[in-house]
């Protein structure tokens, strides 16, 4: 198949299309990549779980940076994870990735993370942080501007399928359906779980359904 390099429109959408259609991407940094096999939305408006809810900080980052650029965060003061901006009239938020399956550079991913299962790699969002080499220095790069990043179309090839599921490791808004997960991989951080009740902003007019 075919490898195109995406382009900012490509964020330029809601957060739960935008982070569906993350999936068999493939995101690199520096001399390591691998395709986008678990991601996570969330919305600017009415989602508890966004850090627009709570901070100042993030409201703002969301006004003065474009679509696309990387919003990197401190998870309990101990594992750096990566979002990517999204902006759009139908709606603004971060996409979460939480997992990639390791595609190049797995040698350096394997020492940065002291492991040598290459499933244990980057199966979560901070393992993938550390393999990539990506911290806090590199909140509000651009992708787009900067040459360390790739970041490009599916590179499977065979047909994409998509797993829904709740979102994890969050306190608040767990039952939205805004993780998707690459059906059948082995690198996801967790398996796809019930939905348990309707999406509150499906079919509100503030996001696109599927």
């Amino acid at each position: 198949m075919k490898v195109a390099s995406l382009r900012r429109k490509f964020f330029e959408r809601d957060p739960v299309t935008c982070a569906r259609e993350f999936i068999g991407c493939t995101l690199g940094f520096g001399r390591v990549r691998g395709i986008v096999v678990e991601t996570e939305a969330y919305s600017a408006l009415g989602d508890l779980a966004c850090h627009t809810s709570k901070r100042v900080t993030a409201r703002d980052f969301v006004a003065q940076h474009r679509a696309g650029s990387a919003y990197v965060y401190l998870n309990y003061g101990m594992h750096w994870l990566i979002n990517f901006l999204v902006k759009s009239y139908a709606g603004e938020g971060f996409v979460l990735v939480r997992a990639l399956e390791p595609l190049e550079g797995l040698d350096l991913m394997r020492r940065r993370r002291k492991q040598t299962k290459t499933e244990l790699l980057c199966n979560g969002p901070a393992k993938l942080t550390q393999a990539l080499g990506i911290t806090g220095h590199h909140h509000g790069c651009d992708p787009f501007t900067q040459i360390d990043w790739m970041i490009t179309s599916p590179t499977l090839n065979t047909g994409i399928e998509v797993e829904v599921s709740s979102r994890i490791g969050i306190s608040q808004a767990i039952d939205y359906p805004w993780r998707f997960l690459l059906k059948g991989s082995r690198y996801v951080s967790c398996g796809p779980l019930k939905k348990r009740r309707p999406d509150p902003l499906m079919g509100s007019g503030l996001l696109e359904s599927d």
